[in-house]
């Protein structure tokens, strides 16, 4: 099916996104693979992007609604966010990335709405493109990015072979309760901070191990 060349990553933490009334946002969706993933799991989803490509077999489903925009032409130009005042069950964002944005992603969920975002990261160039840094995370980058506001589930971040080789980083985030104590909010926030300490230490030595130059072919 289609839905098969979705991310491996959203496909883990897609169940935790609730479904009910409110849609899915696939923010920089591309061809559609998250769409189609998201409407044959029996989500509301929508869809932006700068071009429809891809996208014919979608287009008339009742359950989908896709919105042709340039996110970073809006920015620049002052134009008004174009999700002003609506919320979502979910967010996903996969290979793509303009850190103008990612402030505002958090607010754009809804009471126990979920984050999974998943894109390259510094290294990457090694292995092809993106290789601008403008379009490549720093390490922890998503964990600085959203860690204050969100709850954070899973995080990776390192090089991976399947279904390319990569370096990538991947958060998995969701809306903490509103009705959370003090001391538990204390509590989380401990917890992640041990959490990215390990993640950190981690990383040093993916680090050390990648940076390791490859024996040259006979």
């Amino acid at each position: 099916m289609m839905f098969d060349m979705s991310s491996a990553w959203v496909r883990r933490f897609l169940p935790l996104i609730p479904r009910g009334s409110l849609p899915v946002l696939d923010l920089a969706c591309g061809e559609g693979r998250h769409l189609r993933l998201l409407i044959g799991n029996a989500y509301r989803a929508t869809g932006v992007d700068k071009r429809m490509v891809g996208l014919a077999d979608l287009l008339g489903d009742p359950s989908l609604e896709f919105i042709q925009r340039d996110l970073e032409d809006a920015q620049q130009d002052g134009s008004d966010w174009p999700f002003e005042g609506r919320q979502f069950a979910g967010v996903i964002v996969s290979n793509y990335l303009y850190r103008p944005i990612l402030p505002k992603l958090p607010g754009l969920l809804a009471p126990g709405g979920i984050l999974l975002y998943e894109t390259f990261m510094t290294g990457h160039e090694r292995f092809g493109q993106p290789s601008n840094p403008d379009y490549l995370l720093q390490p922890n980058e998503l964990l600085a990015a959203f860690m204050d506001e969100l709850e954070v589930v899973a995080f990776e971040q390192g090089e991976i072979g399947s279904p390319r080789q990569a370096m990538v980083q991947r958060i998995a985030a969701r809306v903490r309760p509103a009705m959370m104590t003090r001391s538990a909010q204390t509590q989380t926030t401990r917890i992640a901070l041990t959490a990215q300490a390990a993640q950190a230490a981690q990383a040093a030595q993916a680090a050390a191990h990648f940076s390791k130059p490859n024996r040259p072919t006979q």
